[in-house]
């Protein structure tokens, strides 16, 4: 997940929000549209009126203000409780009523349509939750919200200023209420029957443990929240913007803050989960086992796929495809001449210490260094493929101590639209032997270019699309089935000239087959946690400590994982399509502008965006 509203997709899907997440006071109401200028056109109206309620929904959200690069509520955390959620779907759903009051469909240009379907899908998908509202888990170990408030005040809360400082340390108050509603909610879902699997649970014991270890909460060394503290500090010192006083007053209030509101926040979390624990169930199960679970996952394979296909449908392409790549598979092992079947040459670059770096410090500093070289590369082939080509820097990075896990999946998030803080590739690097050499490439580029990043700066710097649709909510069919496609997409620049890089790439592909088939195995079929490890490593090379994460992750969000391999499918679908119908007249950097250049949208609609496309150029 990669645009900055994604960061937030775990609760947004539970509390069936719209665009943005939480309300933190009234949102601007909404005004009817005034009567229109003569000279202005039905399209030109209501793009105006999208930017404006753009400006009002983003209002119900200071975290994503921040994500923007704007320093608005820049003091404020966003509201996380149910009746905030409720607030919003009910804005969304007046001004949903107003648009259809005010504007004439049959009058707009077709992109304006395509606007106007994007913001009524909007609403469809925030309705269409609210029935499953108890069903989620709230709180987890993969990228869980107990994560994401320290991650986002390092990394995202910028300090230039004395003010920004103050912002700073009333967001670590902030943050210590956001993560009692989120408690809340996880505590009503229980009670409602729904815990996940006891490794959940685990999970989130143990990061908060994390988060709240070390300075100023104990005698340790500096824990990361009073790292960061300190390092935002003492650059206003450098930068003549306050004096050592100064700064050392403010260091006793973000002391003040993290050990009398945030630490005590951890502490309840860490004792509810913990007395809760004896009611967790120790083995794996899938969503369908749980209350309304059935539904639930239905719900959601449509809702991560933006098709209606089911999960029987999606379990047999999962099926067919990991028959095709093991194919491609079988002819690479032997163009390098190994000797031993399939299962073998998977065991061989599993376990042989030259795909590997040390495990360790300079390993995972070598294992940065390689996948900044092999970006570096593909840039200088971008102009070749795309007509339009992001502003916004890429930088790679290792994840923060308090949040990083052994085989966890790497993951990007987005700069800021003006470019002021570049995107970031995040990766795993606690431990050196779940990250294979032979797969570092492909990763690079599914994360960053021609990938995620790719997708989400083109996206928020776009011009002339309204700005609900630019800086709108990720749909993960689009963004990651892009970002897979973008995998196969650099065999074409030029990448993967080592065979085992390009083993590499079939094994990301293969494994996003792979989870069609675990994800619909496990919550439709009764699969155990070992059946679907069973599954992953008799298909791959993926070493199990990845195997086992990733299965982890799928059993605590069903269906994210289904997302993938769907969207690139139809990515390749629409792209055979064109290369049909155009001929020598099909443009390769004119299509991937048309896929790119309307923001992240359902997948339906990326095909009308492209038959569009199509029909313009024949008409040429």
């Amino acid at each position: 997940m990669t645009r900055i509203f994604a960061i937030l997709l775990a609760t947004t899907a539970l509390a069936a929000c719209s665009a943005t997440t939480g309300n933190t006071g009234a949102a601007a109401s909404a005004s009817e549209t005034s009567a229109p200028a003569p000279e202005q056109s039905e399209t030109d109206r209501l793009n105006a009126w999208f930017d404006a309620k753009f400006e009002e929904q983003l209002a119900f959200s200071p975290i994503t203000q921040t994500f923007l690069g704007r320093r608005t509520a820049y003091d404020q955390i966003d509201d996380f409780s149910i009746a905030a959620a409720d607030r919003q779907l009910k804005w969304m759903q007046d001004a949903t009523a107003e648009m259809e009051r005010s504007f004439d469909y049959d009058k707009l240009s077709p992109d304006a349509k395509i606007s106007w379907d994007m913001w009524k899908f909007r609403l469809a998908e925030a309705e269409s939750g609210v029935p499953f509202r108890n069903n989620a888990y709230v709180l987890h170990q993969f990228n869980g919200q107990q994560s994401f408030f320290p991650t986002f005040l390092i990394n995202q809360h910028r300090v230039e200023s004395e003010t920004d400082m103050l912002a700073f340390i009333a967001r670590l108050k902030g943050s210590a209420r956001a993560l009692d509603q989120l408690l809340a909610r996880s505590q009503a879902n229980a009670a409602a029957g729904t815990r996940p699997p006891r490794f959940a649970y685990e999970g989130v014991i143990e990061q908060s443990q994390k988060i709240t270890t070390g300075a100023p909460f104990d005698n340790g060394g500096a824990s990361a929240l009073w790292q960061a503290t300190e390092n935002k500090l003492a650059a206003l010192v450098k930068d003549g913007k306050i004096g050592t006083a100064r700064a050392d007053a403010l260091k006793d209030q973000a002391r003040v803050a993290l050990t009398d509101s945030l630490q005590p926040a951890y502490r309840r979390i860490i004792s509810w989960f913990e007395a809760d624990l004896p009611n967790t169930r120790a083995e794996s199960f899938g969503v369908s086992e749980l209350p309304n679970g059935t539904a639930f996952y239905t719900y959601r394979l449509a809702n991560q796929t933006t098709t209606d296909l089911t999960a029987d449908q999606i379990h047999n392409i999962g099926l067919s495809e990991v028959a095709r790549i093991r194919s491609e598979m079988e002819a690479i092992r032997e163009s390098v001449n190994f000797e031993g079947d399939l299962q073998a040459f998977f065991t061989f670059l599993r376990e042989d210490d030259q795909f590997y770096f040390s495990n360790d410090d300079k390993g995972a500093q070598d294992y940065i260094d390689a996948a900044e070289k092999h970006l570096a590369f593909i840039k200088t082939r971008l102009s070749d493929f795309f007509g339009t080509l992001p502003k916004a820097d890429l930088v790679v990075k290792r994840v923060e101590p308090f949040r990083e896990q052994d085989g966890a999946a790497q993951h990007y998030r987005s700069g800021t639209p003006d470019g002021s803080r570049p995107g970031t590739y995040y990766a795993h690097l606690s431990d050196m032997r779940a990250m294979p050499i032979h797969s570092l490439e492909v990763i690079a580029y599914h994360e960053g270019n021609p990938g995620h990043h790719m997708q989400s700066s083109i996206a928020q710097e776009l011009e002339g699309v309204p700005q609900f649709r630019a800086q709108g909510a990720y749909i993960p069919a689009f963004g990651e089935g892009w970002a897979l496609y973008s995998e196969l997409l650099a065999k074409e620049m030029g990448a993967y000239e080592n065979p085992y890089s390009d083993f590499g790439r079939l094994t990301t592909e293969i494994w996003r087959a792979i989870r069609l088939v675990v994800d619909t195995g496990l919550h439709t079929k009764g699969w155990s946690e070992e059946k679907a490890v069973a599954y992953f490593l008799a298909n791959s090379p993926i070493p199990e400590t990845a195997v086992r994460s990733e299965v982890r992750r799928y059993l605590v969000m069903p269906a994210q994982a289904t997302s993938y391999k769907i969207g690139m499918i139809k990515i390749q679908d629409l792209r055979a399509k064109a290369e049909k119908e155009l001929g020598e007249d099909f443009d390769i950097r004119g299509f991937h502008d048309t896929v790119l250049g309307g923001g992240s949208v359902p997948l339906s609609i990326l095909e009308k965006q492209v038959d569009q496309w199509i029909a313009e150029m024949k008409s040429s």
